[in-house]
């Protein structure tokens, strides 16, 4: 249909039609430049065509009744998303290992009776809470090194350190540590923790009440993972 025959059309319409239908006369009024109803609707035909009226303007249009006629302005490109061929997840990092270690001072005396090298209950139920927060760590090696105080010759010294510090690697094999990975050694009274000028005097309670510290075995642990909780 020409352009001409179709306002003329729409003019006759908009002229003949029942005062149902009347024309957008505001500037702004939404739908201007189309026949529109009581409600501001556009009016269509029964095959779906909607009807100008003199307001029309191809800025006007739309979409529903002149899809061809919308201004290109209006129309949002879209954009193809780019794609990048084999294109491959970055690689995660990981963090080069950290060498950790560990040295615990268990007591003698709670782990020991004195001048005995059995484990009393007591002392099970420490080695027991240690295995319990080893649990989820590695460690290449664990070292238990028995000690004394300075009472007793340094050969009986040196072989109870011995003694104090085997028990201990056999309770913790027994609880499934890795046997290949600990050892255990005695070092006597060569090593107190007392200072020197501490602790005089001949054997009596309270001496031997102050040299308690040397009476210990050592449990270090070196590995290349951290250790899970705080011994």
């Amino acid at each position: 249909m020409k352009p001409m025959t179709k306002f003329m059309l729409a003019a006759f319409a908009a002229s003949t039609f029942s005062p149902a239908f009347v024309m957008a006369q505001s500037q702004d009024a939404p739908n201007q430049g189309y026949l529109l109803d009581t409600r501001g609707n556009i009016v269509r035909s029964g095959t779906g065509l909607c009807w100008h009226t003199s307001d029309w303007t191809p800025a006007r249009a739309v979409e529903s009744c002149d899809p061809v006629n919308k201004p290109a302005a209006d129309a949002t490109p879209v954009r193809e998303p780019m794609l990048v061929a084999d294109a491959k997840p970055a690689p995660a990092k990981t963090e080069p290992a950290r060498t950790q270690s560990k040295k615990i001072n268990l007591s003698g005396d709670a782990l020991f009776a004195f001048d005995k090298s059995v484990l009393k209950p007591e002392g099970k139920a420490m080695l027991d809470d240690m295995v319990r927060q080893l649990d989820g760590a590695s460690y290449d090696t664990i070292l238990a090194t028995g000690h004394t105080d300075r009472f007793g010759s340094d050969t009986y010294n040196q072989k109870l350190s011995e003694r104090r510090a085997h028990a201990v690697k056999d309770y913790l094999i027994s609880k499934n540590v890795v046997a290949s990975r600990i050892d255990a050694e005695g070092k006597g009274e060569t090593q107190p923790m007392t200072r020197p000028g501490e602790c005089l005097g001949k054997k009596s309670v309270k001496v031997v009440a102050c040299l308690q510290p040397d009476r210990r075995v050592d449990v270090e642990m070196h590995g290349s993972k951290s250790v899970v909780g705080s011994l």
